[in-house]
């Protein structure tokens, strides 16, 4: 007998009425941590409620939410009141919350968040501050319990990656009373003594109150005065401490820290390998143009008749300096016929070119007479002529 299937609608369809169906579901009482809030523009609030293992979604219309007395959060603890149903067509369970209220997480959200407004203010987030990572640091010091799966993710990724690498765990520990002055000795501690280049503060997920030590000024203050660089990696990449701010470097996981501090080994060989393959490429080129180029030279006429282009500039000296001396030549020329222009003329207005046309010059006390008023009676002259002088007396 052949089975006729069912459409994917028909499906979400029934598992929607076996959910509407179930009393228990129409009422659950869930407590969670919530994550990924948004308030929509048309005022329903739609958000993920999560615990250590696992989430949901969740969503609340807009006429739930004017009974609210607190504006929630990423990172509330929250109890909410609801039923479970299936969106049929995502085909996905979600609680449509009539009711939530703080599960005793309100102050201390508040109080992390003015810190952390304190702390920015005060500069402690600043880029300018952060320190580089080192390139390939030799000695890789890791903030973080002895025991679980963080220390045991940092080894094996960083093994992977350098088996060569050296990790000096410096146990603490990570959550309850006490934690955060125990991360700053550490801290202080690595420092002192210089224990390592870099240095992984991590932690795994878990709620606001347990990664709370990582939201103690102490601690953020630690990481800001740590000479030595510090990776961050505490909670899931959802999850932002007061110490992911202040770090030199935020991770999101324990794994990513040490990818990001470890260089990878074969990575590296990889890269040199293509550098200096590019390199033998670029030398090869080089090499064979450098070549081109000296057959280019050894071919050219400089290179087989190095005393031609010489002889060019030769003539050319030559032929520059026939012009200059004849341009020299031409400018004695126009000064030689100014100046016997200038002496003609001169010549011309000279006393003696009168005394060669029959006249004389009277003087006396060797001044010229101009007129016959200034000489008297027995007044002794001297007569110049053009070929001569004498002596004249005033009758």
């Amino acid at each position: 007998m052949k089975i006729k299937p069912i459409s994917v609608t028909e499906l979400n369809q029934y598992v929607k009425n076996k959910v509407a169906s179930d009393e228990f579901l129409n009422a659950v009482y869930v407590a969670g941590e919530i994550s990924n809030f948004k308030h929509h523009y048309t005022g329903h609030m739609y958000f993920t409620l999560k615990d250590e293992k696992s989430l949901i979604k969740c969503i609340m219309f807009k006429n739930a939410t004017t009974h609210l007395t607190f504006i929630p959060k990423d990172g509330m603890k929250v109890n909410v009141l609801g039923s479970v149903g299936v969106f049929e067509r995502d085909g996905v369970y979600q609680i449509y919350v009539q009711a939530m209220q703080e599960d005793g997480i309100g102050n201390l959200y508040a109080k992390y968040e003015q810190l952390k407004e304190r702390l920015e203010k005060e500069g402690l987030f600043d880029e300018a501050h952060k320190k580089k990572i080192p390139f390939m640091p030799n000695i890789i010091g890791v903030l973080t319990s002895n025991t679980g799966a963080v220390i045991r993710d940092i080894i094996h990724v960083s093994t992977r990656r350098n088996p060569n690498v050296y990790i000096r765990l410096l146990p603490v520990p990570v959550q309850g009373e006490g934690a955060s002055v125990k991360i700053v000795e550490a801290i202080e501690l690595m420092n002192k003594k210089k224990l390592a280049d870099v240095i992984i503060l991590a932690r795994g997920g878990g709620s606001l109150e347990d990664l709370w030590p990582f939201n103690e000024e102490i601690v953020a203050r630690a990481i800001y005065d740590s000479e030595i660089p510090i990776v961050s990696s505490v909670g899931h990449e959802t999850d932002f401490t007061i110490a992911d701010f202040v770090a030199d470097l935020r991770a999101p996981t324990p794994s990513a820290a040490a990818e990001l501090v470890v260089t990878d080994c074969e990575e590296l060989k990889n890269t040199i390998d293509l550098y200096q393959n590019r390199l033998k490429i670029s030398l090869k080129r080089k090499t064979e143009f450098m070549k081109l180029k000296l057959e280019k030279c050894i071919n050219s006429t400089v290179y087989k008749a190095p005393l031609q282009k010489i002889n060019h500039y030769y003539l050319e000296v030559d032929r520059l300096y026939q012009k200059i001396e004849m341009s020299v030549e031409k400018k004695i020329k126009e000064i030689k016929m100014d100046f016997s222009k200038k002496v003609t003329k001169l010549d011309a207005l000279s006393p003696l070119k009168t005394l060669s046309r029959g006249y004389c010059i009277a003087e006396m006390d060797h001044k010229m007479v101009a007129r016959a008023e200034n000489l008297k009676s027995n007044m002794q002259v001297d007569l110049k002529f053009q070929d001569g002088e004498v002596k004249a007396k005033i009758i």
